[in-house]
């Protein structure tokens, strides 16, 4: 059985976007939280994938049985053949892509599994198909395939039948899997070439070494933020044995009379530090949330785009390599109908590449003029609010916060207990 076809595909899913929905921070967290919302998972749920898909997998095995009969001729360039139609198996194929999945079989839960809280995508919402029917596609191929009288419009074509609306949306979908395919064999052509270095490929070195030095910035800030956050978890434990011990020293000074005034200045001097050490822990933290925003959002979403850039960077050279490669060609009347059909793509995908190396080259000049005034001020918002607290300034540590807007929550502990109210 094809592992597509696998159950359990299901559960990895579901089990994938309820860990993802507790965001772990850490391995320790992803392995914990994976093991918990496994065992939250029922059997019921278990049976239910199991029972759907013995019908798919039955439907799979009859449309693969009839598809190994059938030749896809493809060049050398990637351009497909002829494809004699068989009817029984474009029925399969209709069944199979107008009814999709059984989306009802699987529900993704925030909080569990077959619950009613808040978070379920409803997969009632998720019924019908993903692509919407074009119905002049279905017209224009009754008419080619009827080869009677000129291209007339698909509006004087008898209206269609459930059917045969059905049936064109498959093979519309057809179609469609067809053009991704020779899309990604023509892609994958071209990656090989350039790895063993028989391709040519489009460089751009200002902006490759750009791309290559905010890759690495990035890195780089990733071990920034990863020891500030080490900082805050071991300062903020510091804090909290400061705050304990004073309290042992108050109630030793109330409790030993000869020893009152060593234990009271003792406590004193340590809720002093306590309220600087959260006073501090305040301005690392927001320290710690800019960066992590830094890099975790304006960073990655100019590096998406990098992704998109790259990826048309590399269909415009295998178009343009299918293109040379034709044009190398005999010059017959097949032929060049394939070349101007080359052209058109090759003149599409350059389009593509010209827009993403301009949003690419722009979103990168923004982002280092976001980033130096980012940390040109979280930079100084460290430096001084660090050096005050280990110089015993309170007065400069407060009015480091106050001069970047940053606001305290209050403890619990500060808060006073209900006698106290009274």
């Amino acid at each position: 059985m094809s592992p597509d076809l696998n159950p359990i595909e299901h559960l990895w899913i579901d089990l994938k976007m309820a860990v993802w929905r507790r965001h772990p921070s850490n391995i320790r967290d992803l392995e914990q939280f994976a093991k918990e919302e496994w065992s939250k998972i029922p059997a019921e749920h278990c049976k239910k994938l199991i029972d759907g898909y013995r019908k798919r997998i039955k439907m799979s095995e009859g449309i693969m049985s009839k598809a190994a009969t059938m030749e896809i001729p493809i060049s050398s360039n990637g351009v497909s053949g002829t494809i004699n139609e068989d009817e029984s198996l474009e029925q399969d194929l209709q069944q199979v892509m107008v009814s999709g999945p059984n989306l009802n079989e699987t529900s993704i839960v925030s909080g569990g599994y077959g619950g009613t809280t808040e978070g379920i995508i409803p997969t009632s919402s998720l019924k019908g198909p993903a692509v919407q029917f074009n119905p002049n596609y279905l017209g224009l191929r009754f008419l080619s395939t009827e080869g009677q009288g000129s291209m007339s419009q698909p509006s004087s074509h008898p209206s269609l039948t459930s059917e045969e609306l059905s049936r064109g949306l498959a093979v519309e979908k057809f179609d469609m899997v067809k053009k991704w395919g020779i899309n990604t064999y023509k892609c994958t052509k071209q990656l090989i070439s350039e790895r063993f270095g028989r391709g040519s490929r489009t460089v751009d070195l200002e902006l490759e070494t750009q791309i290559e030095l905010l890759r690495d910035t990035k890195r780089k800030y990733e071990g920034v933020l990863q020891l500030a956050r080490a900082l805050t978890a071991h300062f903020y434990s510091l804090v909290q044995t400061q705050r304990a011990l004073g309290d042992a020293f108050s109630d030793l000074s109330q409790k030993s009379p000869e020893l009152q005034e060593e234990f009271g200045y003792n406590a004193e001097t340590q809720k002093l530090l306590c309220k600087n050490g959260e006073t501090l822990l305040g301005a690392v933290n927001f320290f710690v949330s800019s960066i992590n925003t830094l890099i975790n959002k304006t960073m990655e979403d100019t590096l998406m785009t990098v992704k998109l850039y790259e990826t048309a960077r590399l269909e415009f050279d295998a178009y343009r390599a299918d293109l040379e490669e034709l044009s190398l060609g005999p010059r017959d009347a097949a032929t060049l109908c394939r070349i101007e059909v080359a052209q058109q793509n090759f003149h599409a995908h350059r389009h593509k590449y010209e827009k993403l190396r301009g949003d690419v080259t722009i979103k990168l000049r923004f982002l280092q003029e976001n980033k130096v005034k980012v940390m040109h001020k979280q930079l100084l918002l460290f430096h001084n609010a660090i050096s005050s607290y280990f110089a015993g300034n309170q007065q400069q540590l407060e009015a480091s916060l106050q001069q970047f807007n940053i606001k305290l929550s209050s403890a619990a502990s500060d808060k006073p207990s209900w006698l106290e109210e009274q």
